[in-house]
């Protein structure tokens, strides 16, 4: 089967090469998935070149998260999944950039009724991700003002139509005016253009200097620094990613003092469905305190999908497709994402 892989570290035109390699067989727990659809993300950018400390296995590796298309081999006690079309994760988040994915079948869903496979493949990750930050973590209530960052990429789009229709309102931060009318048509009441403003400062001004209740962040660094200066006093700031390094995910950059005179909460949010019985394992970090690893369970990802089957159906909320792209031009594609020239979830076509 063919599959983008990496061999090399550097940009993606010079890390990844398209490769004919054997198809794994799954096991338990694992099911295989010949895709149709797969799509982009910026921390496959990341694994090209070599910084991702989460997601580093040996080279050479299939690169992907994402994929869409029909389950076509089952391991022990997951023959249901034979025949059916799903939306799912390459096994360890990686895989998906192939013609056959092995992945988790605790990260599997059927695909949302009406929606084409472009559609379903922009819809897993951004909205599983952003309501589990937004609710289980973030406790979202109506009348609440949220800030978003990179709103009008694939999961921050999703975060601004979750929180609208919760209800909240809505600041959103982007870095052009083409980016400002997308996420204005989603629903957002207040645009920054966070090249051109303090988005601090301005989300002030906007709360009458209160502050706002929620940050839901997939920026990180400087960018969290900066957005601690506007949480309101018992604000959530959201660590949803390090789109702008992902070496921030190992920097040490909240301060005791900060927390305290803040008196707001800093929660880590993860979309990594497990069942129950894993939960807990431990996960390392070099030269850090080892975490648990506390990945939301299987119960609530059923919660969640059925919540967002909800809203789908009720047109409140939709997948942001920014652009397709033929299965051959994947380097090209991500080196455009690199370059900050995307916007909503690029979806990858075979």
């Amino acid at each position: 089967m063919r599959a983008w892989q990496v061999v090399r570290h550097g940009r993606p035109s010079e890390a990844l090469e398209l490769c004919d390699v054997e198809p794994a067989k799954p096991g338990p727990g694992q099911i295989l998935v010949k895709a149709r659809a797969s799509v982009l993300n910026y921390n496959e950018v990341d694994g090209c070149h070599g910084r991702y400390l989460t997601i580093d296995p040996p080279l050479p590796y299939t690169l992907g998260m994402e994929c869409v298309g029909e389950v076509v081999a089952a391991g022990p006690g997951e023959e249901a999944w034979l025949g059916r079309q799903v939306t799912t994760s390459g096994f360890g988040a990686v895989g998906a950039h192939a013609d056959l994915v092995l992945a988790s079948s605790a990260m599997t869903f059927d695909i949302p009724p009406g929606l084409s496979d472009v559609e379903a493949a922009a819809f897993f990750y951004p909205f599983h991700l952003a309501h589990l930050g937004l609710f289980e973590r973030g406790r979202l209530q109506a009348g609440e003002t949220v800030l978003v960052h990179a709103a009008a990429g694939g999961v921050g789009s999703a975060a601004v139509q979750l929180a609208v229709a919760a209800g909240a309102e809505v600041i959103a931060t982007v870095g052009s005016d083409a980016k400002a009318q997308l996420v204005r048509n989603l629903g957002a009441q207040h645009l920054i253009n966070y090249r051109a403003a303090d988005f601090a400062e301005a989300a002030l001004e906007i709360t009458q200097g209160k502050g706002v209740d929620v940050c839901f962040d997939g920026v990180g660094g400087d960018v969290m620094l900066q957005s601690l200066r506007c949480l309101a006093r018992g604000g959530r700031h959201l660590t949803i990613g390090f789109a702008s390094g992902i070496e921030a995910e190992e920097v040490p950059l909240v301060t005791g003092r900060m927390l305290c005179f803040g008196n707001f909460d800093m929660l880590g949010v993860i979309l990594a469905y497990t069942p129950p019985e894993i939960s807990g394992k431990i996960a390392g970090a070099s030269g850090m305190p080892v975490p648990r690893f506390n990945p939301p369970t299987t119960d609530i990802a059923q919660s969640v999908q059925q919540s967002l089957l909800s809203l789908l159906a009720a047109r409140k909320i939709r997948p942001i497709v920014g652009a397709t792209v033929p299965f051959e031009e994947l380097p090209a594609a991500l080196e455009e994402m690199e370059a900050r020239q995307t916007s909503g979830r690029i979806v990858l076509l075979r």
